[in-house]
């Protein structure tokens, strides 16, 4: 079976998740939710239709599953310029492993990657496209691989306690692959957006005995911050929310934690509960007197957002560059 076939099955399972658990959604809708009287508010000016298709992409980029297979296809490409990653556990189980693709320069930075995929779907092999840029700017990039939400009985802390290890991981063996521990910066899309928010509010000291400020700085990517909208969307089928899971997951409560600069991305086309979690998320930060810069890319979709970290004149590789202080090259 080729690898491009089975992304298109990963991509095709998040979209199947999606369209099962809101099957009103599922009937001749194109782009947004479709035509229909308005039922009862269960969030903001949402009724349930309206917020499960702001939280379902299938919705707002119809071309989704084909989106994704190009990204795990621009991976390959780039692999087979540049070579394999370095593929190193990074904590006990199987799935704790991390991809690194190593720049030239000594003591470089370094940009560690969380993939998105509903919480569901994802790999480091998938998101490898950007590396290219990075390498080339100077850097490492570090992409993840963690368990899935399902894997995990429905807990979203346990796919953010291993992040959080695999951050922890590369700020003490940085200096094995040629990295500069002080100059660690972390990205996420999408979920993985969600939980690069999370893991900018950790308490590194608290948790790991480690410095305050280990990450010095996040570009979170057409992510979610508040998750009180998405625990009324159709996502709850397959995450078992708690008050406690929910308030420990929206980095939005938590920016007191928030140690360094953060940049927040969205494309115009993408949900528009997603834009608006971006907005609030970078207005609250903003609020708090916290440095933070917000990019509202015209025309640009969900996955296309995605693909833009590969691009040093894209809007989340500019973001991501800038963040860094690097040059594109």
């Amino acid at each position: 079976m080729s690898h491009g076939r089975l992304v298109s099955r990963r991509a095709m399972l998040a979209t199947t998740v999606a369209m099962a658990a809101a099957p009103a959604l599922a009937e001749g809708c194109q782009v947004g939710p479709p035509q229909h009287h308005k039922g009862p508010l269960v969030y903001m000016d949402y009724d349930q239709l309206e917020l499960d298709a702001s939280y379902d992409q299938v919705y707002y980029e119809p071309l989704i599953a084909q989106d994704s297979d190009r990204l795990a296809s621009n991976s390959e490409s780039m692999r087979a310029r540049i070579g394999a990653p370095q593929r190193v556990a990074y904590g006990p189980t199987e799935i704790e492993k991390l991809d690194i693709y190593r720049t030239n320069r000594a003591n470089a930075p370094i940009f560690i990657f969380i993939h998105g995929g509903n919480w569901l779907v994802g790999s480091a092999k998938q998101y490898g496209y950007p590396a290219e840029m990075f390498i080339n700017a100077g850097a490492h990039y570090v992409a993840l691989d963690f368990i899935s939400v399902k894997e995990a009985g429905g807990d979203l802390s346990v796919m953010a306690a291993q992040i959080r290890g695999g951050i922890a991981w590369v700020y003490k063996n940085a200096a094995s692959f040629g990295g500069d521990p002080d100059r660690i910066y972390i990205g996420g899309h999408s979920s993985g957006g969600h939980l690069c928010g999370v893991a900018l509010v950790t308490d590194w000291q608290k948790e790991f005995d480690l410095p305050p400020t280990i990450v010095k700085g996040g570009l979170c990517m057409s992510g979610m911050y508040e998750m009180a909208p998405v625990w009324r969307s159709f996502r709850r089928t397959y995450v078992n929310f708690t008050d406690a899971m929910a308030d420990a997951m929206s980095s939005q409560r938590h920016i007191d934690r928030l140690n360094a600069p953060i940049i927040v991305t969205y494309g115009t086309l993408e949900t528009p509960d997603f834009q608006r979690q971006g907005r609030d998320f970078a207005g609250a930060v903003k609020t708090a007197g916290k440095p933070v810069h917000l990019v509202e890319a015209p025309n640009y979709r969900h996955l296309e957002m995605a693909e833009s970290l590969g691009n040093p004149y894209g809007p989340n590789g500019r973001a991501a560059l800038a963040l860094m202080k690097l040059a594109p090259t």
